[in-house]
């Protein structure tokens, strides 16, 4: 059985974290096209499951949850006439859940924007902590009743509600935001700490995520073809953000500041946990040749 090399696994894996895409991982690593994206996908549910299985109990008293857009095959907007668009075509929506101390991605969820995956997401970042923390998310009404059915009262809730100004006839039509005039602080549940009513951090780890992977990048053509592979990046990335990237201001990984390791992981580390999913090689049955 062909297996890839360590070295070619960590190269490529790196890659792609670091934001370059599959293509250029294929040409600088020597690999097929197909080799890197069945890397990606087998990468992708190896680091999903040690998520799942390790981001648990996190001790974290201030979270701050957000939503980061992108799409996949097509904009929503021209999925109708796109040739043989999938079912998954259009917004693609990554949900995510940041403990605003450790920088710890508790949890994330790839989607829609609507209220059913608000219920799964806030459900799941419910179940991964230990204790009661402040909570804060922006001003999407799906949050409201997401909330209360994953805490019930206990918790510490607020939104963070910015104000907009009209957007100049200039820069109507292209992606120009309008100017933040001013923000509105909402306490919606127990008795959040006003000063820490924020989603800086959790918007920070957003441009991080758009920065690191191609698929999140504005205006190229290296954007999602498949919703699962979208969701096996978004799988990988998150591992080696919590576990092997050194946060600058922690001078540590999220993971370590959180409690969850008590080492510095490696790309090789994440190639482990691939590697440990893989089936072992069984014995070939017996051959006999066919007669006429």
């Amino acid at each position: 059985m062909n297996k890839l090399p360590l070295a070619k696994r960590v190269q490529a894996l790196s890659m792609l974290c670091e934001g370059s895409s599959m293509r250029s991982v294929s040409r600088v690593v020597g690999l097929s096209i197909n080799t890197v994206a069945k890397l990606l996908v087998d990468a992708g549910e190896a680091c999903a499951a040690h998520h799942d299985e390790a981001v648990r109990g996190v001790k974290a008293k201030r979270v701050q949850c957000d939503e980061i857009w992108s799409f996949t095959y097509a904009k929503a907007k021209n999925v109708p006439t796109a040739k043989a668009a999938p079912d998954a075509a259009g917004d693609t929506w990554t949900w995510t859940a940041l403990d605003a101390d450790s920088k710890l991605i508790i949890s994330y969820l790839i989607g829609g924007r609507d209220a059913g995956y608000a219920q799964v997401f806030m459900q799941d970042v419910a179940d991964r902590l230990a204790d009661r923390v402040q909570l804060t998310t922006d001003g999407l009404r799906a949050y409201l009743d997401a909330t209360e059915a994953a805490f019930g009262g206990d918790v510490d809730y607020a939104q963070l509600i910015k104000l907009y100004g009209d957007l100049p006839e200039s820069a109507k039509g292209r992606y120009s935001p309008a100017e933040c005039t001013g923000i509105r602080k909402l306490t919606i549940e127990g008795r959040p700490d006003a000063k820490h009513v924020s989603t800086s951090y959790v918007e920070r780890q957003n441009l991080t995520m758009r920065m690191q992977m191609r698929r999140f990048t504005r205006l190229t053509n290296g954007f999602s073809k498949k919703a699962l592979n979208h969701a096996h990046m978004v799988a990988l990335y998150t591992c080696w953000y919590n576990f092997v990237r050194i946060h600058k201001t922690l001078r540590c990984t999220p993971a370590m500041a959180a409690g969850l390791t008590d080492r510095l992981w490696s790309m090789e580390d994440v190639v482990a946990l691939l590697q440990t999913r893989e089936a072992a090689p069984t014995k070939r049955g017996s051959y006999k040749k066919k007669t006429a």
